[in-house]
């Protein structure tokens, strides 16, 4: 077989490819993320119309919420923004949609006393509670089993206050599986008829850790976002993966991740928190060198509206830092990325002396309205970005 490399120009947004991928979305482009938190959910819920094709490979690495009781009482991956992509990629057709996600997105009160949470939890557990009466069998069995499995398994100390129901069904699924997510990641998936591909980027119970430019040590994702504590005094230089306790520790992805990868029609660096969701993507070894390897165009989206983990960044810090994350030793920088998109009405930090060095590196600028009259990403545009982008 012989492999010969072709270049066209095309109109962006292309409206022959929109709505082509809208008549057979099962047909649509692998367009890959790496991702997290909940800044592409709305992008998620309106890809679907487009591809059911796409590939989100989600950061384990958080450490707030609901997802950090469970991380310290089990020493297991963040499940919460997995459950966040499964949920926007649910077939809304189904009969029965609403219900489970109803019941995936309920939480347990913050308030209420231990006995009355767990009461709750029981009740879910064996069927009397209005979530899981109102879910059709053989979903409801499923949850059920479960949810019975995680209430046998918490122990007296765990801290049920602001859990997510989603969040403990996923848990329970992972330690009775042997500590694989796939597998139960991939029956809930097959269950809800989600519209895509959603996987960990690994399976590691690891944590962010970032130097910042005044020599301080922070560890611990939530730390690093400015929702949970105030934002950062100073720009964060670096950032890696150490263990729960807080020592370096290295993580790679599996095989069946490259491949992924590898096999990708577009692979997209979106809008989102840029180290937490973004860049923590690109840690465990062998990402990088997957991203070089596939053979299809890569894309940044730089968040058009203020990211509190990039204060203090130019336009240009964040492509350099980008680069320096996703680009193997050795390879160029076009390997790992060939256009920057821009939203001609945002305010980005040294926007022309950044456009100066993407044009420096032999990457293209794509001017492209991203954002919603209320100044927020505009889902259904952003969609129409990445299909008339992908290959």
């Amino acid at each position: 077989m012989t492999e010969v490399l072709i270049r066209r120009r095309i109109p962006v947004p292309d409206p022959a490819r929109i709505a082509l991928c809208r008549r057979a979305p099962e047909l649509g482009p692998r367009i890959l993320f790496f991702s997290g938190g909940t800044a592409l959910r709305e992008t998620s819920q309106h890809l679907v119309e487009y591809t059911h094709n796409s590939i989100h490979l989600i950061t384990p690495f958080d450490s707030g919420g609901s997802s950090a009781v469970l991380r310290r009482s089990f020493a297991m991956p963040a499940v919460g923004d997995l459950r966040n992509r499964l949920m926007a990629l649910a077939d809304r057709s189904l009969h029965g949609y609403p219900e489970i996600y109803e019941l995936f997105a309920h939480r347990l009160s913050k308030t209420a006393p231990d006995h009355e949470l767990r009461a709750t939890l029981y009740a879910l557990a064996d069927g009397t509670h209005p979530l899981i009466r109102r879910i059709q069998n053989p979903m409801r069995r499923i949850i059920r089993r479960h949810l019975r499995a995680f209430s046998s398994r918490m122990g007296q100390g765990f801290d049920l206050r602001g859990a997510s129901i989603g969040n403990l069904i996923l848990a329970a699924g992972y330690l009775e599986d042997g500590r694989h997510m796939d597998p139960i990641v991939f029956l809930y998936a097959r269950l809800i008829q989600a519209r895509g591909e959603v996987r960990l980027i690994a399976n590691a119970d690891a944590h962010l850790r970032a130097r910042l430019a005044n020599g301080r040590t922070v560890v611990g994702q939530h730390r690093l976002t400015a929702k949970e504590v105030p934002p950062l005094e100073s720009p964060i230089e670096h950032i890696d993966l150490v263990d729960p306790s807080g020592q370096a520790i290295a993580v790679s992805i599996r095989q069946k991740i490259v491949h992924l990868i590898t096999s990708a029609d577009l692979i997209c660096y979106p809008i989102g928190s840029f180290y937490t969701s973004v860049v923590a993507n690109l840690l465990p070894q062998g990402v990088a060198e997957a991203i070089a390897a596939a053979g299809c165009p890569k894309i940044y989206i730089p968040n058009p509206v203020p990211d509190p983990e990039t204060a203090g960044l130019s336009l240009s810090d964040q492509i350099r830092t980008l680069l320096r994350y996703a680009c193997p030793p050795g390879t160029s920088p076009t390997e790992v990325l060939n256009f920057v998109v821009l939203d001609p009405t945002a305010t980005y930090s040294g926007r022309a002396e950044a456009i100066d060095l993407i044009r420096s590196l032999h990457m293209d600028v794509v001017e492209f309205p991203l954002l919603s009259p209320e100044y927020r990403a505009n889902p259904q545009n952003l969609c129409h970005l990445l299909v008339s982008l992908a290959r």
